[in-house]
């Protein structure tokens, strides 16, 4: 398994938000290389000692929240995480974490309220996102807003073998661009 400082370098270092957002096969392929055999055993639970700190709390949640998508991207099992990710990173802004962990990092210990489908995480969510400033809270309205009007996010619905509604289909229509 590899370290917290391993997936930290990888995410901040070597990479940014090109990679992170931008649905690359190359960078999904990079991250599977480097990374495949340590997600499961971070599923597990087996990373709990990263919670020692903040760092390797931050760790923990972006491999459980976006390693996740990216290695198993159009699959269940992309989203079989949120929980925990969500869970964890509960537990890490009750322990403070939050106030230590540098502002262009941060964001990603909020990640897991965003791809909550709990409107009530969701709005916790749009709170912690205020203090990055109106874009980035506009891409956590556009996910409050849709846990709102659907209790679940649609363009998931084929992934999780769920029947989309006819509000859902025309809602993916409209939406084309962002997928949640």
């Amino acid at each position: 398994m590899r370290t917290a400082e391993d997936v930290l370098r990888f995410w901040f270092v070597e990479h940014g938000q090109d990679d992170w957002f931008g649905g690359k096969a190359e960078f999904d392929t990079a991250l599977a290389e480097q990374f495949a055999e340590t997600h499961p055993h971070v599923a597990l639970g087996e990373a709990w000692a990263w919670r020692a700190t903040p760092e390797g709390r931050l760790a923990e949640i972006i491999v459980l929240d976006q390693f996740s998508r990216q290695l198993h991207r159009g699959s269940p099992e992309a989203f079989a995480q949120d929980k925990m990710a969500v869970a964890l990173a509960q537990e890490a802004i009750a322990a403070g974490a939050d106030e230590v962990i540098p502002m262009e990092r941060r964001m990603f210990l909020f990640m897991p309220f965003m791809h909550a489908e709990s409107l009530v995480i969701q709005e916790e969510g749009c709170r912690h996102f205020e203090q990055f400033g109106e874009e980035l809270m506009k891409f956590m309205t556009g996910h409050r807003d849709c846990i709102a009007q659907f209790g679940r996010f649609p363009f998931r619905n084929k992934a999780l073998g769920r029947v989309s509604t006819p509000e859902e289909v025309a809602y993916m229509e409209e939406q084309k661009d962002r997928v949640f």
